[in-house]
């Protein structure tokens, strides 16, 4: 029987609480897990939502723990040094600690995620990279198991390591078991970048008319001296007020807005990828492959089945023949 303990920190996300409580805690995993939930004291926890948890147990029953799971929580500030002691001295014994969302915060903070990579959600991988220099952040993945330590990204992305967990421990067949109870994809390729909102400038700014400009021109060889002469700028300048407006580089940005659209084509056509790449300005297929797998981290036929729920038809897209030595 592996026990696994959650330990909900005030204000605890309730939606990231439960997706343990429902993989490990449900009663047809009964013969498998043990579940329960935990807090610095037993008692009442806020959570996130406007209503309170009852944990009925304090953190000596982290001592017991096979597997310590830290739900989402308000983390403007560092846990209590006790409850701190309490992770370390789990992850000294050899317990599993995992964290969803911004429960890597307090992993963090305990210095469990030290040298290691690490990913929680994109919005608040900045703060944590931050707050904590010696953890590798990394934002585009859904998940990192790095051993006895693993973090994952908001809600879903709780899911998708929940369910990798229960693979690890008993095999493909468990995990696509409880998937199948829960109506979820018992396993999910690419990463967060496939939900971020890329940052673009706002309309009436200096920068708004030269970016859609840039974005009907997509299949162009376009340079940042390209886009700062629309602009009226000198190229250094331009690429100052591009950065200080967007947060990011002008060729970034663009290389962003043509994988946009070559997610998008995958999604709704049935182009091929040498077709989708020469249209959003990637010239080749295999440059193409190379910038979806760094922005997703999976390949034009995954990407694609996952969104049409099939493979594309055209004899003349390769994407139909899966990429060897690849998971994605």
């Amino acid at each position: 029987m592996h026990r696994v303990v959650a330990l909900a920190l005030p204000e605890v996300v309730a939606f990231d609480l439960s997706i343990p409580a429902q993989v490990f805690g449900h009663h047809d995993e009964q013969d498998r897990y043990s579940f329960a939930v935990c807090a610095s004291r037993a008692g009442l926890v806020p959570t996130t939502t406007g209503f309170s948890i009852h944990a009925p147990l304090g953190l000596a029953a982290l001592r017991s723990a096979d597997t310590v799971i830290v739900p989402g929580y308000a983390s403007s500030e560092d846990p209590p040094a006790v409850v701190l002691h309490a992770l370390q001295a789990a992850a000294r014994r050899g317990a599993r600690v995992v964290s969803v969302c911004t429960g890597a915060f307090a992993l963090a903070a305990a210095g469990l995620l030290d040298g290691r990579r690490a990913t929680t959600h994109w919005r608040s991988a900045a703060e944590l990279a931050a707050r904590y220099p010696r953890v590798e952040v990394d934002a585009d993945v859904l998940y990192i198991d790095d051993g006895h330590v693993a973090t994952s990204a908001r809600i879903a992305a709780g899911i998708d390591l929940c369910l990798h967990l229960v693979r690890t421990d008993h095999g493909a067949d468990a995990a696509a078991r409880i998937a199948r109870r829960m109506v979820v994809a018992p396993h999910r390729d690419g990463g967060q970048a496939q939900y971020l909102q890329r940052a673009t400038p706002p309309s009436g700014t200096g920068l708004a008319g030269t970016c859609a400009w840039a974005l009907e021109r997509l299949a162009e060889p376009l340079t940042v001296n390209d886009l700062a002469r629309h602009a009226g700028w000198a190229p250094r300048t331009f690429a100052r007020h591009f950065l200080a407006e967007t947060g990011t580089t002008p060729l970034r940005w663009l290389t962003a807005q043509r994988l946009l659209e070559v997610r998008r084509l995958l999604e709704v056509s049935d182009l091929s990828v040498e077709q989708i790449a020469a249209s959003c300005g990637l010239g080749t297929a295999a440059n193409l492959r190379l910038h979806l797998a760094r922005d997703t981290g999976t390949t034009p036929t995954e990407y694609r089945r996952t969104y049409q729920g099939r493979y594309p038809v055209h004899a003349t897209d390769t994407t139909s023949i899966p990429d060897s030595g690849r998971s994605g």
